[in-house]
């Protein structure tokens, strides 16, 4: 038979931590606590997959449960000497959720179930308090009511105002038995009105009411909505713990409060917590009286006149002080747990690993290896990549309060606020001014690159993860809020709209990069701090992976269209594309050729003999040439060529589909001279700091968009002969290896073959994606997230590597290439390859370098030192031979 109930209490239980996905994160921290022995009141889970089958039997529950619940409830009758529904000592119970993963107040809970009119006098009599027993009874029918039999509860909250209001009191726990006996009566009289039938007075009934509203709640609006911003799959579902009521409202003996076994805002050794005494939980959050500060140190140092746990109760504080190192020895990290103290008696109602700030995450595993709590590779292994980028950003001020208006992808992390501008060209005109603005855009463009520089941060309404606004402004460090859907922009008029929301150019926006949010006004940011941790951990993980500190070993992608968007070099590109025949082209390719040359020289010299990959022209040209009438004219007239010229050009190059047209390496097979332009700027450059550096340059040819073994030959013709020019010219010997980006299903099929003549791949994952997907990047954010919702995907694949996929063909693509060319040098370049996910897939290929922007370098560190843990174990100081382990390159839009 199933096992649909897992019990816990007593010292023992059936579950374990390490059972979450079955029990819930609640469930199984329960049963551990239970198992270690400590004081948890004693109950049972009803596990997730109740919850499956409640969803796909049309909410109806095994067949089986029943019983098993009433076994389950039994021995929780036996371990408290009490009994359900007993009209002489009954056993109140407390209905939670808890999946697997935490989602604090995302589902529902019921406290004080198994009330009635009879076992609330049995309450009364047993506990010598008749106003204990009846708040906890007026609670109850509250908190039923709202959450099984949806009566709004501001219907109740009236009631409770017009009785303090006639008691002449300003707090709850001042109103008298007599008083809470007449809510209690009124509270049952608005379910008679609402509903048109009595409050259900049978325990049983209320107690599978209960469970049924739980397992509800795993479908509300909040819930699906915080499982689609944390990425929490639907199928998981949610558990149900029903555990024996404990109360910390029993008189000044009683309290209950919530602690975390070190500070989650900095990470200190220090206690930290709250507490009330005479209250129940809900109250401790709720606001309606002041919390009590645990420690004598914590309440001096807030300046509160009120005793804190270790003044009033020091036996209790005490005993709590020995489970919070039990705990923290136990689950070898910071623990965010609930408590009450019955009538002197401490009990643990929760345990679970606490969130915290990221410079506390780092602070605290910092500090527990160093105590020895926990090893090096394991403090690694604590921390999620994704947390150094908000050391690394200015984040929104927590406490500060902000007006959302708008979501969409969180596409570059940080925060930043500033006037709106709807232009690149007002974007500079006001940061030339002094002032700070936010670029909002449909969708950029390359044109748009000056402006995305002055700017503190850019919004897109259309676009994806990847789109060129979001990998942009990854790579410049500005925050970027990519496909906000729900904005309209009007650029005549200067505006956005969204919903009754108006903002005109000039007025405030502050966008969240980091989560997608949109607000009006200002909202005060937090400045990157970098603390000696973040110093140690990125030591720790350099030991793991050979990596320099704060930095990479080279240059994965020069994006060399880059170069070409601002001041006079645009003019002079645009002269290239608008030239009628090779001679003018030429002639504008000489003075590119002059600004090539100084920024590789630039990069040559800044990597001193580090790696430099730079990447041949690929965007198609259209993206240099304006397609407005205003525009058009200004390039005419800044080229000095016919406006006519300039339209029929910009017609010529309009494109069905660029990303799939006139391209990469097909550019430099039409036009061989823009080829030969930016081999002779890369190799001239080469010459040029090899002549006064020690570090000869290793500069790395990269040719895009290859389908075909002969696109290469051809262009590694053009590339060879120029670099033999070039060192006959200049008298000069230099080293340079001419690679390829397999981005292709059909160069992954090919990759054998293009190893003959390539000396390394580069693996661009961005346009694999879409080709191998036949889904566009800047569109396919319209329905990836109902994908998502769906469970067709787990991941956004632009974001997270597809590894059966893509994955499978970048192991084809290694496995034929190394077939060819055993030590060939292999690694992915975009997006990917600063996504921890997607690290760990190239480290499980056998990949020698991740490349990704520059501000995603320290991420990267640590996601591929975890990626080696994981895959290797932790390293022992006996081991002598080693694994190469792949390097961190970053890439940047130079």
């Amino acid at each position: 038979m199933a096992k649909w109930v897992y019990d816990f209490g007593d010292g023992k239980a059936d579950g374990r931590a390490d059972m979450k996905n079955l029990l819930g994160g609640k469930g199984a921290n329960l049963a551990e606590m239970a198992s270690i022995g400590l004081p948890v009141p004693p109950g049972f889970t009803l596990t997730t997959e109740v919850c499956t089958h409640f969803y796909q039997n049309d909410c109806q529950y095994p067949k089986e449960l029943e019983q098993q619940v009433e076994k389950a409830l039994n021995l929780v009758e036996s371990r408290t000497g009490r009994k359900f529904g007993d009209s002489t000592n009954p056993l109140l119970v407390s209905v939670r959720s808890g999946a697997r993963a935490s989602m604090p107040g995302m589902m529902d809970t019921v406290l004080n179930l198994g009330l009635n009119d009879t076992t609330v006098e049995a309450l009364a009599k047993k506990s010598g308090d008749r106003r204990f027993a009846f708040d906890s009874y007026r609670r109850f029918v509250q908190m039923y009511s709202d959450v099984v039999l949806g009566i709004e509860i501001n219907h109740f909250e009236k009631h409770l105002e017009r009785a303090k209001e006639k008691r002449g009191v300003k707090q709850d726990c001042e109103l008298l038995p007599e008083d809470l006996e007449k809510l209690v009566k009124s509270y049952k009289a608005v379910v008679q009105l609402e509903l048109g039938e009595e409050f259900p007075e049978d325990p049983k009934a209320q107690l599978w009411g209960a469970v049924g509203a739980v397992f509800n709640s795993w479908m509300n609006q909040r819930a699906k909505t915080y499982r689609s911003l944390h990425d929490i799959p639907e199928w998981w579902g949610t558990a149900v713990n029903v555990q024996a009521m404990v109360f910390g409202n029993m008189g000044n003996d009683c309290a209950t409060g919530v602690a975390f076994t070190r500070d989650p805002s900095t990470g200190k050794n220090e206690f930290y917590g709250e507490f009330l005494v005479n209250a129940q939980g809900e109250d401790v959050v709720a606001g309606i009286r002041t919390p009590q500060e645990l420690t004598i140190r914590a309440r001096q140092s807030h300046g509160s006149d009120l005793p804190s746990l270790e003044e009033v109760m020091p036996n209790i504080f005490r005993e709590l002080l020995s489970v919070r190192s039990q705990l923290e020895t136990h689950y070898k990290d910071m623990q965010d747990i609930e408590f009450t103290i019955q009538q002197g008696k401490l009990y643990m109602l929760q345990t679970r690993n606490g969130k915290r700030t990221a410079p506390a995450a780092l602070q605290i595993a910092v500090d527990m290896a160093n105590e020895g709590l926990i090893t090096k590779s394991q403090a690694l292994l604590s921390l999620k990549p994704d947390l150094i980028d908000q050391l690394l950003h200015p984040t929104l001020d927590p406490k500060a309060k902000k007006e959302i208006i708008a979501k969409g992808l969180p596409a570059s992390p940080g925060a930043a606020g500033g006037k709106v501008v709807f232009s690149a060209d007002e974007a500079v005109r006001r940061c030339k001014d002094g002032e700070k603005v936010i670029l909002v855009r449909i969708e950029t463009s390359p044109d748009d690159i000056h402006g995305l520089h002055a700017a503190e941060g850019v919004l897109t309404t259309r676009g994806g993860m990847t789109s060129h606004a979001a990998v942009v402004a990854r790579g410049m460090g500005r925050p970027c809020v990519a496909g906000a859907g729900s904005i309209t922009v009007d650029y005549a008029a200067a505006k956005l709209t969204v919903g009754s929301v108006t903002v005109t150019e000039g007025q405030i926006l502050t966008i969240d990069g980091s989560k997608g949010e949109v607000m009006v006004g200002e909202v005060p940011t937090v400045p990157p701090q970098l603390s000696g941790s973040f110093g140690t951990i990125m030591q720790w993980a350099d030991e793991v992976r050979d990596m320099k500190e704060f930095g990479a070993e080279g240059i994965g992608l020069v994006r060399t269209e880059h170069m070409f968007f601002e001041g006079q070099r645009i003019v002079a590109m645009r002269q290239m594309i608008l030239a009628t025949d090779e001679a003018d082209r030429r002639q504008a390719l000489d003075k590119l050729l002059v600004m090539q040359r100084e920024d590789i020289t630039e990069l040559f010299r800044i990597m001193d003999g580090n790696p430099v990959t730079v990447r041949l022209l690929d965007p198609p040209l259209h993206e240099f040439i304006p397609h407005t009438e205003a525009e058009m004219a200004l390039v005419a007239k800044a080229a000095g060529v016919p406006l006519d010229r300039v339209r029929r050009r910009a017609a010529e190059l309009q494109e069905a589909n660029p990303m799939l047209g006139h391209r990469g390496c097909r550019l430099a097979i039409t036009y061989p001279e823009i080829c030969e332009m930016q081999a002779r700027a890369i190799f001239e450059a080469a010459a040029e700091v090899g002549r006064s550096s020690k570090k000869l340059p290793v500069a790395e040819v990269m040719v895009p968009l290859v389908a075909t073994v002969e696109e290469l030959k051809l262009l590694k013709g053009v590339i060879e002969k120029t670099a033999d020019a070039v060192k006959k010219e200049q008298g000069i010997t230099f080293t340079y290896k001419i690679g390829t980006m397999i981005e292709l299903p059909r160069a992954a099929l090919q990759a054998g073959r293009l190893a003959e003549m390539a000396e390394f791949f580069s693996f661009g994952t961005n346009d694999w994606t879409q080709t191998t997907y036949g889904l566009s990047r800047d569109d396919a954010g319209s329905f990836l997230p109902e994908y998502k919702a769906k469970g067709i995907v787990e991941h956004d694949p632009f974001v997270s590597l597809d590894p059966d996929g893509v994955g499978e063909l970048i192991t084809m693509a290694v496995q034929r290439g190394r077939s060819t060319r055993p030590e060939m040098k292999m690694g992915i370049c975009g997006e990917h390859g600063g996504d921890p996910a997607s690290i760990e897939v190239c480290e499980k290929i056998g990949l020698d370098y991740v490349s990704c922007s520059l501000f995603r370098v320290p991420v990267a560190r640590l996601a591929a030192a975890q990626s080696a843990l994981k895959t290797k174990g932790e390293p022992t100081k006996q081991s002598s031979t080693k694994k190469t382990k792949p390097r961190v390159q970053n890439f940047g839009p130079w």
